[in-house]
């Protein structure tokens, strides 16, 4: 039986929004992993890389255990597949607030992904250095757009409870949400406040992109980013992108 209570596809001004929502996490993170291993699968026999930006949190935690318990024997689906991450906290690697430390233990060595295949963001170097190599690895591999943005064929991304989505928090500058970095160092409004970001021209230029909403306490944060005037950070991602899907197990 499929989990999935409401299926939604609503005009955001500039985009289309399908919302997928499920009765608790757990249902949403086994719909998102099984619907991602089928792209994955997919796109397994062709030769150009799959590009993809993880995220880091408790939702996205149960997304990794998700896609482990349904693709123990799939691993050489994962043969094209280039790992990224959306941000970074500024911490060495094996730091519990580590995002890639999280994928690490959940997903990528439970699948056994060639670490050749890992391009994680370098949280413990200089937080500008960490930045720019983490924007030239994603050159390196990933095409570009006629806008020259590095275009992911994929960015999973959560939400938290003030709006925010990889480390792009309210209250920053127009001039600083439109820069062109695609990678650009921040100051968190919550701890640990030192982070590395991707921005919002290269989430907008993704091919997909799936927001992962798990959590009572994000209701408000996610009926205001639906607004089609909302004023979340995810609200501007869904006006940038031509269309955005996200799971969620807020109840209306």
């Amino acid at each position: 039986m499929d989990s999935t209570r409401a299926r939604t596809t609503t005009c955001h001004l500039m985009g289309d929004v399908e919302m997928l929502t499920f009765p608790d996490g757990r249902a949403l993170a086994q719909a998102a992993a099984k619907q991602w291993l089928q792209q994955v699968q997919a796109r397994a026999s062709q030769p150009s890389p799959y590009c993809l930006a993880l995220s880091g949190g408790r939702i996205a935690g149960r997304f990794f255990e998700a896609v482990v318990e349904l693709a123990r024997e799939q691993h050489s689906a994962f043969m094209a597949a280039e790992f990224f991450w959306g941000d970074e906290r500024c911490v060495p690697p094996s730091d519990p607030e580590s995002n890639f430390g999280l994928a690490r233990a959940l997903l990528l060595v439970p699948l056994g992904i060639p670490e050749k295949q890992v391009h994680r963001i370098v949280g413990e170097a200089p937080p500008a250095e960490a930045a720019a190599r983490a924007e030239a690895d994603l050159r390196r591999i990933a095409p570009a757009n006629a806008a020259a943005d590095p275009v992911l064929d994929m960015i999973f991304l959560g939400m938290g409870e003030d709006g925010h989505v990889a480390s792009l928090f309210p209250g920053e500058a127009e001039e600083v949400m439109n820069l062109k970095a695609v990678f650009r160092p921040v100051i968190a409004s919550k701890p640990p406040p030192q982070r590395i970001t991707i921005g919002y021209p290269t989430i907008a230029a993704a091919k997909q992109s799936w927001i992962l909403v798990s959590g009572p306490d994000k209701a408000e944060a996610l009926r205001e980013s639906l607004r089609p005037e909302g004023q979340t950070p995810l609200a501007r991602v869904l006006r940038l992108r031509p269309s955005t899907k996200i799971f969620s197990d807020i109840q209306k």
